[in-house]
């Protein structure tokens, strides 16, 4: 990644980088010469990475660290007002960093800019690091790239998270340390950056060892895309997080990615605790308890019980699964709840497929099988199998989940045909009942002719009603789909409930016809005449009236309206009124 001095790198401004002009009274002067000073720096790194494609970076380290370099690597002190250019070479170029150096400090005698040159490889580094001169690596990390492969960019974001985390949680933070493919240097672009983060839980007293490990976790992990953001990288950081004694007791315990984060980790920041277990370790110090060892050996004692429960677990859990849950689905689909795929499927998926010729006999016996082997196998009745019988099992449920593929093609056709079926039959029945019975071809003309143009039914009515028949005549040769079946369904709701309605107020309209009110002397009570029956309704109960008065109910009142035809007129029977007359005396009939 070639990155340009105009480019804003977070840690570091550009202009910081380069030894500024004195403060003249030309400021145009001044100017001309910060950009020839830029220009020069950018032509020397385009030297530089011509010559030497293996550089992994070219950067310009910040002005203020200048000053530890000069103290811990013993660089000149004159050389404090230079620019100082860092370079890193790989590891397996080491023997060229000299021919370099001469070459390289020729092509600085061109230019007026003074700069003082560093070249170091990444395990050079990694030594800074273990030194605990973190002040160096820091300066390292955050200086400002002319030239960057992936190196300098990992790194950064690595400093800038640990300066994160250290703002906030100095008090508890043990070491921040590197480790992965970046110190194997086997790192690609795609590759994460591993980081180790120990955090000191000897002192907590105001909460849970466990709560401080999830505050902490939470908030170290929210970090990562703050740095991400200010170090302008897309570089995946990976922190991984322990506590002080939960590490130690895996130390002691011999667990492999401690014993490995220790040996390869680099530390960037440490407070003296994680380079003395590295040497601890270097020098064979730290060795695992005895329980330790005979765990692990134990752990290759169980390598072949252990794959074969492992591969009955996978392949039977796999194939049970995979059989019965698409049978459930089929089920469903036939409009049945699914029943429990050990006890009641076997024989709901036979009753509904098999028993009505929809799928053939050797499926059920499949699905047997794979049923049987299951009970067989949860009950420890299968301690292995053979891979030929992994074969067959693993054929057939292709099979059977294939068949299962055309058995619901031919669900969503029967339940099709019934949804055709059904709309056609509803509005029919209802256009009947409006119109009497009557043949369909006059049905049609009729609503047409007396109801649609007349302004009783809207043109949409119409449309939907030719639809329907449309529809139906598809279905019946073969050339209708799910989305024309689910259309002619939305459009019939519509229309069947229009019919619905003006049904309703025909008879709503046939009902008002018989009811009439008998005024007393001193109250008032009302009385419907339906399905040639009448019935008085008085304070709160419900007679017949015939030749005498009997207890009725509503449930008879609404079987009698249920029955009631449209009539233009309605007749009442002349002993209903001597009954009533005979019952409460003389009275007036109110409308």
């Amino acid at each position: 990644m070639v990155v340009t001095p105009s480019e804003n790198i977070p840690g570091m401004n550009i202009n910081d980088s380069y030894k500024k002009p004195p403060i003249n009274k030309d400021p145009e002067e001044a100017k001309k010469k910060f950009e020839k000073t830029k220009k020069e720096l950018e032509n020397l790194k385009n030297f530089i990475v011509k010559n030497y494609k293996f550089v992994q970076s070219v950067s310009i380290l910040p002005p203020q660290s200048i000053q530890f370099f000069i103290e811990e690597e013993e660089v000149p002190k004159e050389s404090a007002k230079y620019v100082h250019l860092n370079l890193v070479v790989p590891d397996d170029k080491f023997k060229e960093i000299p021919k370099m150096q001469k070459k390289i400090v020729k092509e600085l005698e061109g230019i007026k800019e003074k700069v003082w040159l560093h070249i170091k490889t990444p395990k050079e580094i990694w030594e800074i690091c273990m030194d605990q001169k973190f002040e160096i690596s820091s300066a390292i990390f955050m200086s400002f790239p002319l030239h960057d492969k992936g190196f300098l960019e990992a790194l950064r974001i690595a400093e800038i998270h640990k300066s994160l985390v250290l703002r906030k949680f100095d008090k508890y933070v043990v070491s921040y340390v590197l480790g992965g493919s970046l110190i194997r240097g086997d790192a690609v672009k795609t590759s994460d950056l591993d980081v180790f983060i120990v955090i000191n839980d000897t002192d907590v007293k105001r909460m849970s060892r466990v709560e401080l490990l999830e505050r902490l976790r939470g908030m170290i992990y929210r970090y990562v895309a703050e740095a991400g953001s200010l170090a302008g990288s897309k570089v995946k950081l990976e922190p991984q997080i322990y506590l002080l004694t939960d590490f130690w007791d895996a130390v002691k315990d011999a667990h492999p990615v401690m014993f490995t984060f220790i040996r390869d980790g680099i530390p960037i920041y440490d407070r003296g605790t994680f380079m003395p277990w590295k040497a601890l370790l270097k020098k064979g110090k730290l060795k695992p308890s005895p329980e330790a060892i005979e765990l692990f050996m134990s752990m290759g004692d169980e390598v072949i019980p252990r794959s074969k429960r492992t591969l009955l677990s996978d392949i039977f859990t796999n194939i049970f699964w995979g059989v019965t849950t698409p049978a459930q689905a089929m089920l469903m689909l036939n409009g049945s709840p699914p029943p429990n795929a050990k006890k009641e499927l076997l024989r709901d998926f036979k009753k509904e497929f098999y028993d009505t010729k929809m799928i053939e006999k050797k499926y059920i016996d499949f699905l047997e099988k794979v049923i049987t082997t299951w009970r067989d196998y949860e009950h420890e009745k299968i301690k292995e199998i053979k891979g030929v019988e992994i074969d067959k099992l693993l054929d057939g449920t292709e099979k059977f989940n294939k068949r299962l593929k055309e058995l619901r093609v031919q669900i969503e056709k029967k339940y099709q045909e019934g949804i055709i079926k059904r709309i056609y039959e509803d509005v029919f029945n209802l256009l009947k009942i409006i119109m009497g019975r009557k043949s369909k071809d006059v049905l049609i003309k009729e609503f047409e002719k007396d109801y649609v143009k007349k302004g009783k039914f809207s043109s949409q009515d119409l449309r939907i009603l030719k639809n329907i028949i449309v529809a139906r005549e598809e279905f019946k040769k073969g050339k209708s789909s799910t989305h024309k079946v689910d259309r002619a369904r939305r459009d019939a709701e519509i229309l069947i409930g229009n019919l619905v309605e003006y049904s309703q107020r025909k008879d709503l309209v046939s009902l008002e016809k018989g009811k009439m009110r008998l005024k007393l002397k001193n109250r008032t009570l009302e009385i419907l005449n339906c399905d040639g029956k009448t019935f008085l309704f008085d304070s709160g109960k419900v007679q017949r009236v015939a030749t005498k008065i009997i207890d009725s109910s509503m449930k008879e009142v609404e079987e009698a309206i249920k029955n009631q035809k449209p009539l233009k007129n309605v007749e009442v029977d002349s002993k209903v009124f001597k009954t009533l007359e005979k019952e409460f005396g003389k009275f007036e009939i109110l409308f």
